[in-house]
This record gives C-alpha cells, sequence and structure tokens, in this order.
C-alpha cells in the first residue's frame, strides 16, 4: 500500500470519528467464515490500513444453529485477544436481533447494552436503526438513540435501509426536540443497483452531509467478477449468495464486467478492487463496505485503498452500469 492511501482518511458525516475509506462487513463472521477464519480476516485487514469493522446484533441469526449475534462476540473477544480497541471503529446496528427486534425505545436500550456485552466494549462508535420500524412512533425511536449518545454509550448515530422521506423526517424530529443528528447512511448502492442516486436518499445525504456507507457493494460477489456465467454459481467454492450475484449476467452486467476488465488491467488491480473504488468517488459516499469470507478475498478489498481511477475510467464505468 502507498503512503498515500495509509494516510488517507474521511470522516464519517459531522462527527469526530475518522477512518480509512473501506469498511470490512462482519456478515460473514460467525456464519460462512468460522472464529480462526474471522481472526484472520481481521488481522490481516487491520494490518492491511483498515480499521473500520460493520456489523450488527443480528448478525446471522438466519444461518442454521444461530440464533443471533455471532458476529458481534467474534469482533468482541477479537478485541480483547488483540488489545485493539482503541485502534478501530466499530459501528453496529439494532432491530433485527431475534430478541431485540424493532425499533422501540426500551429495546433500544436493551439491545444496545447487548451489543455492548458482546463486543466487550464500554462504547459503540456509529450505531445504526438498521430497519424502519414503523409500528414505533420515530419521535421514541429518534430520542432513544440520542439518549444512548448523552449516556457516552454510542458516540454516533445511523440510519440504515430507510426511505428519503423518512431520514428527512428523522433530521425533523431531531432538530425540532434538540436530539442528537445521525452522521450516517447505510444505503444498498453498487455499480449495478443506482437507486440511491434516483429515489432521494443521494439528495438528503447531501443535504444533511451523512455519511454514506453502502452495502452489498460488489452485488454478492458478482463486481469481484467471480460470476461470469451461470455455472460459476453452482461451483463448489460459491458462495450462499452466488445465485443472487448470477442474476446480473445479462446485457447491462456483462458491459459493466467489461468495463471493470479495462479499468483493473490497466491498473493491474484486481476487478473487485475497482469496483470499490468507482464507489468510493461516488458523490456522498465516505467508504464501500465489503465482507471477505476468507483470507483469499481480503487482498483485492485492501487495493482498493491505493486504488485512483481516472476521470475517463469513472465515466466509462458509470456509463456502461446506466
Amino acid at each position: 500500500m502507498t503512503q498515500a492511501a495509509q494516510n488517507a482518511r474521511t470522516r464519517i458525516g459531522n462527527s469526530d470519528l475518522e477512518i480509512a475509506p473501506l469498511a470490512l462487513g462482519g456478515n460473514v463472521f460467525g456464519w460462512t467464515a468460522d472464529r480462526a477464519t474471522s481472526f484472520d480476516v481481521l488481522d490481516a485487514f487491520t494490518q492491511g490500513g483498515g480499521d473500520f469493522i460493520d456489523t450488527a446484533d443480528g448478525y446471522s441469526a438466519w444461518a442454521p444453529g444461530n440464533s443471533g449475534g455471532e458476529s458481534e462476540t467474534i469482533i468482541g473477544e477479537w478485541l480483547r485477544e488483540r488489545s485493539s480497541r482503541d485502534a478501530v471503529v466499530i459501528a453496529t446496528k439494532v432491530s433485527t436481533h431475534p430478541q431485540f427486534s424493532g425499533l422501540a425505545a426500551a429495546n433500544v436500550r436493551a439491545a444496545a447494552d447487548a451489543s455492548l456485552q458482546r463486543l466487550q466494549t464500554d462504547r459503540i462508535d456509529l450505531y445504526y436503526a438498521h430497519f424502519d420500524d414503523t409500528d414505533t412512533p420515530l419521535e421514541e425511536t429518534v430520542a432513544a438513540f440520542s439518549e444512548l449518545v448523552d449516556a457516552g454509550k454510542v458516540r454516533a448515530i445511523g440510519v440504515s435501509n430507510y426511505t428519503a422521506d423518512r431520514v428527512a423526517e428523522w433530521f425533523r424530529i431531531a432538530r425540532a426536540g434538540g436530539y442528537h443528528l445521525p452522521v450516517a447512511l447505510q444505503p444498498h448502492y453498487n455499480l449495478v443497483e443506482r437507486d440511491f442516486e434516483t429515489n432521494g436518499l443521494r439528495a438528503v445525504a447531501e443535504e444533511e452531509a451523512l455519511a454514506v456507507f453502502p452495502y452489498f457493494s460488489l452485488a454478492k460477489g458478482f463486481l469481484a467478477g467471480k460470476y461470469r456465467d451461470a455455472e460459476d454459481a453452482t461451483a463448489a467454492d460459491a458462495s450462499p449468495r452466488a445465485g443472487e450475484a448470477a442474476e446480473y449476467l445479462d446485457d447491462r452486467g456483462r458491459a459493466v464486467l467489461a468495463a471493470l476488465d479495462a479499468a483493473a488491467d490497466a491498473h493491474d488491480a484486481p476487478v473487485a478492487a475497482v469496483s470499490l473504488a468507482w464507489l468510493r468517488e461516488q458523490p456522498t459516499v465516505a467508504a464501500p463496505i465489503a465482507s471477505a469470507r476468507n483470507l483469499d478475498q481480503l487482498p483485492a478489498l485492501l487495493a482498493s485503498l491505493s486504488l485512483e481511477l481516472s476521470a475517463d475510467e469513472i465515466e466509462s464505468l458509470t456509463a456502461a452500469s446506466a
């Protein structure tokens, strides 16, 4: 990694949190990556210049035998064993854990305490409302999150999977009540999923100076160049989401892959790094989120930190995915 890449930092909205512009997704920890592999990935990520880890209390309740909180537990054990808490920024989320569903105030408080216990830490750096809860008055949720900041349990607030109107409403309520404002937004956004640009979310992120952290940045592996034909999705080493990734294999998807290949060849860089570098350069995006379920997948993610695409390359990718 170049010295420039090592020195590159981005601020999370109006908070005092600064990170390297790449978030390591923790959704695989305790699911497709066991404890030992997760530790290896976390070690290599931080050694390679990364310092921002994204997880959620519900990861990975969907996996057979899991009950939720597995990812946070592994990250917490890694933090304890490596004594590395002050060297990383931790984001987690509330609303999907089977025992802590929704965003009622009592639930938010209880879920935050449970996450702190699993993470073995005294504060959550960035705490997201994971999914909107229309059964709970938004005023109640906004106040609960702000109270966690006042209590010192949370440093900054984020929202994920909200519509633009609901994000704007959160800000109206927070300002009217004198509550802490969100600083981050986590939407679904990548080269082949670009609704974020037109559904109002980018506009509200610009208006409120929100740092945007897109999830599924590599379109479930498609934008890593892993799936070039339908057979790739059924290979023995394919991920559990390979079938969904292969759905992008239409004319548009192949045009995107061709543009990615051209940029990757020009920079002698992995296709995944090009995809992440394009996303990082989009307005309001602070850092893409990407997961690695083994050490082999991590170098391509870290390579994005030092990859600078030209204006022509960015435009070519943008046009191919239009």
